[in-house]
């Protein structure tokens, strides 16, 4: 009866531990399971805990928690990516450096203005950038807590540096933002209108003296002798001819560097162009018994562009060759066609250009040599003009030279197919 009552009572305490094990135990370790797996960002292929009504509550909720997290992590991800973006995508360079000086974040801009190769956040920002200037810039605003501005020249780059503090919810500075904006190009603007302003003056001052002065002689001596009165007014002729030019080609290359150059587009025929102004110049070639050679290809196309500006271009070109070439020289006009485009080139067997002075020819009111440029009536705007024409029409200018043996100016425009004007007026 006793051994019975044994095995009754060993049944059921195993019975309840079976129960006990299904209930709380075995659901408790899943609930450990699922906790790893969040932990790990893993999804487990169930949430569901089994056993009683608290596992199973907490098999839910630890469900919600990892979507909630998984959301929460696609967000901060998105964002981040956005913000790499916005950051990749800024022309200005960017840098964060903390109460320390080292670098929390920069962006790619910054990287490429000072030439890294990567900024690692937490580098000290002396060890990446060795300049003196930013070190100063950012150690002055972490002192005094204020905005700060200066500006930095790399080898490559002029840049406008603006350093704002950073501060925390008790006001304390707890690093800078440092902005970098490139102004390269502004200052070599500025340089180009400091120069025109200045060449300006310089062409201006020499006929406008020479004027006044013959003006107060003629005032001041009322009876001059026909003969010397005639060389007077010969040279305030000529000088004042050289004011007209001046300004009249300082007119045309506003108006052509203009947003609005309003070309007047048409069918154009290069060979007819060429033969009429050839034919306009005939007077001058003779005047200094040169040999013109006109060679046109039969197959030139006809081009989309403005007729008068490209007449421009040519008398610009003979201008220089008619002035830099010997009495009984030779020059040679030639059109034809080159990769698709249009080759259009004034050659003289002239004085030529130096090697060191050929790349600076198309800038403005640049001249070879000035002294013998000035007695020939040139303004230093020819070149420059011409190479303007040429761009508005989607073309562009090249030059080739050799001292005494002369110089080659070529201007490639695009054929009708091809053409690409801007401001243009159709006719």
């Amino acid at each position: 009866m006793s051994w019975i009552l044994l095995c009754l009572i060993a049944g059921l305490a195993i019975a309840l531990g079976y129960v006990a094990w299904r209930n709380w135990i075995a659901p408790w370790r899943k609930i450990e399971e699922l906790i790893d797996g969040i932990g790990q960002a893993r999804k487990p292929r169930t949430f569901l805990a089994g056993g009683g009504r608290i596992p199973r509550r907490v098999g839910l909720a630890l469900e919600e928690i990892f979507n909630r997290q998984q959301q929460l992590t696609q967000q901060l991800a998105e964002g981040a990516s956005g913000t790499e973006t916005i950051l990749a995508a800024m022309q200005d360079g960017l840098l964060v450096v903390d109460a320390a000086r080292h670098i929390t974040l920069a962006n790619e801009s910054f990287a490429q203005f000072f030439g890294l190769r990567e900024t690692s956040p937490g580098a000290p920002l002396l060890e990446v950038v060795r300049d003196t200037t930013l070190d100063r810039l950012i150690t002055e605003t972490l002192h005094t807590g204020e905005s700060n501005r200066a500006e930095i020249t790399t080898p490559e780059r002029q840049l406008e540096v603006s350093a704002v503090p950073m501060r925390d919810e008790s006001r304390a500075t707890t690093g800078v933002v440092v902005l970098f904006h490139d102004i390269t190009q502004l200052k070599q603007l500025d340089e180009v209108r400091k120069d025109f302003v200045a060449n300006v003056s310089h062409e201006l001052r020499t006929p406008l003296s020479i004027l006044r002065g013959y003006i107060e002689t003629l005032r001041d001596n009322p009876k001059i002798p026909a003969g010397e009165l005639t060389r007077i007014l010969g040279v305030m002729e000529r000088h004042s001819k050289r004011l007209g030019f001046l300004v009249e080609d300082l007119l045309t290359l506003t108006q052509l560097e203009s947003s609005t150059p309003n070309l007047q587009l048409s069918d154009v025929s290069v060979n007819n162009l060429v033969r009429g102004v050839v034919h306009d110049w005939e007077k001058k070639f003779e005047d200094k018994n040169l040999r013109v050679i006109v060679d046109l290809a039969p197959d030139v196309p006809i081009i989309r562009a403005d007729e008068t500006r490209l007449q421009e271009v040519l008398y610009n070109l003979l201008d220089n060759a008619v002035k830099y070439s010997r009495a009984g020289a030779e020059i040679r006009l030639h059109a034809h066609r080159h990769d698709g485009q249009v080759a259009l080139s004034v050659s003289d067997t002239g004085i030529g250009i130096g090697e060191e002075d050929l790349p600076r020819i198309f800038e403005r009111f640049y001249r070879v040599d000035k002294a013998r440029s000035s007695e020939l009536g040139g303004t230093g705007l020819g070149l420059s003009i011409v190479k303007h024409i040429a761009q508005l029409h989607g073309g562009r200018v090249e030059a080739e030279s050799q001292l005494g043996r002369g110089t080659t100016i070529r201007v490639l425009l695009p054929g009708k197919d091809t053409a690409k004007t801007g401001g243009v007026t159709e006719t």
